[in-house]
C-alpha cells in the first residue's frame, strides 16, 4: 500500500500515531502538492513548500497550547527519483465548529499561512489569524429512513442505557434499547406502519421527550410525550 510505504519516511513516532484509516489514507494519497488548504473526507489539509526546515500549526480551538507539526512527503519517478516534495498536515474536522483559525509556527516563527488569503485580524490578542470555514454539520433527527424504518435519535450523558417506548409497544420500554453511536448519542431504526404514534424515551424508570423532534402530544396519564406521524 502507498501509505504503508510512504510512513517509513516518518519518525517511528510520527508512524505510531499517524491514523490508520481508510479515508485517511485516501486523503494522503489525494495530495497534489502545495496549495490553500481544502477539506476532503472529513480532514482538512494543509500543505507547505520546503524551503523551511520545520513547520508546525495550532489552532483557536485548542487556545493555541498545542503544536502540530508537519510531515515531509516525497513523490517517486518510476526510476526511484524524487520528482517532488512538501510538507504537509492533515487534521480531523473538529465538531460543531463552523470556523477553524490558525496560525503556522515556520522555523519558531509565528506567522499566518501564506497560501491561504482569508485571514482574520483577533483585536484581544493583537494579531492576525488564517481561517477556513468548515461545511454546516447535518443535525441527525428523529424521521423516516428511505428503507422505511423510522430512525429515532436520542441525545442523553455518555454511557447510559436508553430505551424507546411508546403507543407502538403498548408503553413497554424494555423492548427497544437504543445504541450509542458516539458518545451522547443513541439510536436505534425500527419498522413502524403508516399512523401516527406517541413515545418517549427512558433512562432507568424515568420518561423524556425527544429533543430532536419538536412534535409533542400527551399519554393516557398526562405526561407530555413525542409525537411521530409515519405516513
Amino acid at each position: 500500500m502507498f501509505f504503508a510505504a510512504f510512513t517509513s519516511q516518518l519518525s517511528a513516532k510520527d508512524a505510531l500515531s499517524a491514523p490508520d484509516t481508510y479515508e485517511y489514507d485516501l486523503t494522503l494519497t489525494d495530495i497534489k502538492g502545495v496549495s490553500a488548504p481544502y477539506i476532503s473526507n472529513n480532514y482538512i489539509v494543509f500543505t507547505a513548500p520546503v524551503e523551511s526546515n520545520s513547520i508546525g500549526i495550532a489552532f483557536d480551538y485548542e487556545e493555541f497550547r498545542t503544536i502540530h507539526y508537519f510531515q515531509l512527503k516525497k513523490n517517486y519517478g518510476y526510476e526511484g527519483e524524487i520528482t517532488s516534495s512538501y510538507y504537509f498536515y492533515i487534521s480531523e474536522m473538529p465538531k460543531k465548529i463552523s470556523r477553524v483559525c490558525y496560525r503556522l509556527i515556520i522555523d519558531g516563527l509565528w506567522t499566518v499561512d501564506p497560501r491561504n488569503p482569508n485571514v482574520v485580524y483577533n483585536k484581544k490578542e493583537n494579531f492576525s489569524l488564517s481561517y477556513i470555514d468548515l461545511p454546516a454539520e447535518e443535525i441527525e433527527i428523529t424521521e423516516k429512513l428511505a428503507n422505511g424504518l423510522t430512525h429515532f435519535v436520542c441525545r442523553a450523558e455518555s454511557g447510559q442505557k436508553i430505551r424507546l417506548g411508546g403507543t407502538f409497544t403498548n408503553w413497554d420500554s424494555w423492548i427497544y434499547e437504543m445504541k450509542e453511536t458516539e458518545p451522547g448519542k443513541y439510536v436505534i431504526d425500527i419498522p413502524l406502519h403508516p399512523g401516527t404514534y406517541y413515545y418517549s424515551y427512558f433512562m432507568g424508570i424515568t420518561p423524556f421527550i425527544d429533543e430532536t423532534n419538536p412534535n409533542r402530544g400527551y399519554s393516557l396519564d398526562g405526561r407530555i410525550v413525542s409525537c411521530i406521524t409515519i405516513n
